[in-house]
């Protein structure tokens, strides 16, 4: 089975989740918003987020090759004290409704989100886990959450009991405001690892901006020395991340323990090293989700790593 574990939805309506006014103005999101054919007009929330979530069951449709792909929630911001914390909640995404998504098109798997530090955290968790979830997805820097706060332990206890991966983003991050910047290293789960969770370091430690600290090689290091951890290769087809490949795909001990994502509606850009005509070409390919895997072919990566997120997420052919 190919999986794409890693694919982001939008939700506008309140009932939903939301939207903040500085991520629906920011230029990464009317830029994404504008290559997938829909343009943002005031008022019409309800429209635009119907038309996104159309656009991704097209897509879906459209990509024969692969089996599912893992939509995922994204929880609110939540105070140390748990409270939800309004005035640095940019972006939510409801399990509700990722969940609702599932039931509606057969290739979308729950990838659910919730916050550590909320007082009903594990009750979520689990209510998750009965809803059909097949992960459990953070962004530290965006959601202010610390994998090394003692907080987490019943958390990493309760993901460990039920065998639910943890998909938590490692690296920099550009597309989403970053509430606590002290959390982006993949060392920080390395609580959750002994705690007996299995980890995909989304991105693989990667930055997103130059001058920031790239943690490719740290995550290389760690995915070696813990059974349990692999790295997902969301976004890697950024010209920012994409050096990733010189560590990944020169050691195969680094290429056992990647698994596919592509961070949809993240833009893939074909790295160079494929050659100018090759670029050119995949560079016609409308369907982000098509050329992302197109991409990866060309690169080398061979069946086992399309194969691995399905055994990963203990995942059986439908």
């Amino acid at each position: 089975m190919l999986i794409d574990c890693h694919v982001h939805v939008s939700a506008l309506l309140p009932e939903n989740g939301l939207m903040s006014a500085k991520i629906l103005k920011s230029f990464p999101f009317r830029f994404m918003q504008s290559r997938l054919g829909i343009h943002h007009v005031e008022g019409q929330d309800e429209a635009i987020e119907k038309a996104l979530t159309a656009r991704l069951f097209q897509l879906l449709d459209d990509t024969r090759d692969l089996d599912a792909a893992v939509v995922l929630a994204f929880d609110a911001v939540f105070t140390k004290e748990g409270v939800f914390n309004t005035d640095t909640t940019h972006l939510y995404v409801k399990n509700d409704f990722v969940i609702g998504l599932a039931k509606r098109h057969p290739k979308v798997l729950f990838g659910a989100s919730v916050h550590p530090y909320r007082k009903d955290a594990i009750a979520e968790l689990e209510r998750c886990i009965a809803a059909g979830a097949v992960l459990l997805k953070w962004l530290p820097l965006t959601q202010d959450i610390d994998p090394a706060d003692p907080r987490c332990i019943p958390f990493y206890e309760c993901l460990a009991h039920h065998g639910l991966p943890l998909l938590s983003h490692t690296g920099g991050e550009k597309t989403l405001p970053n509430i606590n910047p002290d959390v982006a290293s993949p060392a920080l789960l390395t609580e959750a690892l002994r705690r007996g969770v299995t980890v995909i370091a989304a991105h693989c430690g990667t930055r997103s901006a130059m001058f920031e600290t790239d943690y490719v090689e740290l995550f290389a290091r760690m995915a070696k020395e813990h059974e349990h951890l692999y790295g997902d290769t969301s976004a890697l087809n950024l010209p920012t991340r994409s050096a990733a490949y010189n560590t990944i795909l020169a050691d195969p001990a680094v290429m056992a323990k990647v698994v596919h994502g592509s961070d949809w509606p993240v833009i893939p850009v074909p790295p160079l090293r494929l050659g100018i005509s090759s670029v050119a070409e995949m560079f016609r390919e409308p369907n982000w989700l098509k050329r992302d895997i197109e991409i990866k072919r060309r690169l080398g990566f061979g069946q086992e790593y399309w194969e691995r997120a399905a055994k990963v997420l203990k995942l059986q052919p439908r």
